[in-house]
């Protein structure tokens, strides 16, 4: 069973310590773009997500030290146990969502940073990541009903599919290819 994800509150904490300049949501979707596009699961993988090598590696057993083994894991698991970090339910939609374009965001950036041109992506992998830009590039509305509510749970899977089949793309294919061979 793959590792839980730190608490939020921590992963802010941490990441308020090392003045990153950019949300927990934002920060993870960054770490999960950059290990789904074959980035290197290390240390200091904020300074790569972020690209910025002035940034220092969180500690060891760290919140941010720990959300990286959590993600790195939960993508490699093949029981499809990955989790976007998010508000909880109790937080509005505008918020909620708000997070979920920040996740998506993030992703996009650390995802091209490690893929770069050399990706081999199925047709389905392109849409995936052309659907996760148009996320990307939402705004959160400030109010909803509880069509909205259901709109954006499913919206929450899709981007966790998306994902989980971008890195088959990018890792596991890869990473086939390589024991082929």
């Amino acid at each position: 069973m793959p590792a839980e994800l730190p608490a939020l509150s921590a992963i802010d904490a941490e990441s308020r310590r090392l003045e990153l300049a950019t949300s927990p949501f934002e920060l993870h979707g960054a770490l999960c773009g950059w290990l789904a596009g074959g980035g290197a699961s290390v240390r200091e993988w904020p300074a790569k997500v972020l690209a910025d090598d002035a940034i220092a590696a969180p500690a060891e057993g760290g919140a941010l030290d720990e959300l990286r083994l959590a993600s790195a894991s939960q993508l490699d698991d093949r029981s499809f146990d990955f989790a976007l970090l998010l508000p909880d339910t109790e937080a509005s939609l505008a918020e909620r969502s708000g997070a979920l374009f920040e996740w998506c965001r993030g992703f996009l950036g650390a995802f091209g940073l490690a893929a770069g041109n050399r990706q081999k992506l199925s047709e389905e992998g392109q849409e995936a990541l052309a659907d996760l830009a148009r996320l990307a590039a939402a705004q959160p509305q400030d109010e909803g009903d509880e069509d909205d509510e259901e709109a954006l749970v499913e919206i929450e899977e899709f981007v966790r599919v998306a994902v989980l089949l971008l890195h088959g793309d990018c890792v596991l294919a890869a990473q086939h290819r390589q024991r082929l061979n």
